[in-house]
């Protein structure tokens, strides 16, 4: 199974190539769609470095241990409350692994008002597969005008996601969402039950708002400032050639790249390309029913990847490895 935090949608994708592909499907409609990011991480991330420069990175020690843990070496296991485990295997997880599908089972239609955005995590862009243009853009007017949102469910990666999928300018989006056993009430958050106020104090605080009042909401309002004055002054740092490190021992490439390096393309252009008649796939796309069992390009695919083609491979103790350990079990098995 995939590491804390792999399983996450916003790790499989990158830029605007679409990460899945499936059909939306309720009654006798079906709609064929790709799933692409509709947000990218961009918040500036700073390294742990040694006195000498070298990079560090985290490692596994067990209590009163002399050695750090391998990642291949450690084992899943659930904590009771009484500070005992419960070992659980890579085989036993696969077994309780949803049924592999590629339909996202469209269960209800909402009214979008009843949408509480304290259950959406992440945003999403659903674009219509290559030659569903039309039934992608009825399945938006119609959800557009009746002010509906759908509320579905499909599998990735061996766990099953809640979506609502919502119509907005001629686009489907998907907003994955949190359980409800997720949502923590006020009174749990414990917080005190509302109490009556004044009404001149209301009029008050309502006279102070008008001043902050705006006809539309500015994205550069939204923008990370601590992010941008990092950046601002790691350049100031690097012309100046002040404080600028080179580490003792040459930092070992993990072959992830930097998604910050990628070009960035508007998404909202690619997803206007893909509805147009004809639209040809994004570049780079995998045609459908096409993929190389061993692909010769293993260092440039992330570790989410190399698991999955490690699974198909069926090559055990995958779980525990590292991206380079998942490399080198696959090209054996080749």
């Amino acid at each position: 199974m995939p590491e804390k935090g792999e399983e996450q949608l916003e790790e499989q994708g990158g830029g605007t190539r679409p990460f899945w592909s499936g059909t939306i499907t309720f009654g006798l409609v079906s709609v064929p769609v790709e799933l692409l990011p509709a947000n990218r991480p961009r918040r500036v991330s700073l390294r742990m470095l040694a006195p000498d420069g070298t990079p560090l990175r985290r490692e596994y020690w067990s209590p009163g241990g002399e050695e750090a843990v391998e990642t291949k070496e450690t084992i899943h296991a659930y904590e009771l409350e009484d500070g005992r485990f419960v070992e659980v295997t890579d085989e036993e997880l696969e077994e309780l692994a949803p049924r592999k599908t590629r339909e996202i089972d469209l269960r209800l239609f909402v009214d979008r008002a009843e949408l509480d955005p304290v259950f959406f995590e992440r945003a999403y862009f659903l674009a219509p597969s290559k030659g569903a243009t039309k039934p992608y853009r009825l399945l938006v007017a119609a959800m557009e005008s009746a002010d509906k949102a759908g509320i579905a469910t499909f599998v990735m990666r061996e766990r099953e996601y809640l979506v609502a999928i919502i119509a907005e300018n001629g686009v489907l989006r998907a907003e994955t969402m949190r359980f409800a056993d997720e949502i923590r009430s006020a009174e749990d958050a414990g917080l005190p039950k509302p109490s009556k106020v004044e009404k001149k104090a209301v009029r008050r605080f309502a006279r102070a708002l008008e001043d902050l009042f705006a006809e539309e909401l500015d994205p550069d309002e939204l923008e990370d400032r601590r992010s941008r004055a990092i950046e601002k002054l790691v350049r100031s740092k690097l012309a100046a050639g002040k404080d600028v490190v080179t580490p003792a021992i040459e930092r070992e490439s993990s072959g992830e790249g930097d998604r910050g390096d990628r070009a960035v393309i508007d998404l909202m252009e690619e997803l206007r390309r893909r509805m147009r008649s004809g639209a040809a796939p994004s570049p780079g796309a995998p045609a459908p029913g096409r993929r190389s069992s061993v692909p010769s390009d293993l260092e440039s695919r992330s570790k989410q990847e190399l698991y999955e083609l490690a699974k198909d491979l069926a090559i055990e103790g995958r779980s525990r490895m590292t991206k380079d350990d998942l490399i080198r079990a696959i090209r054996r098995s080749a």
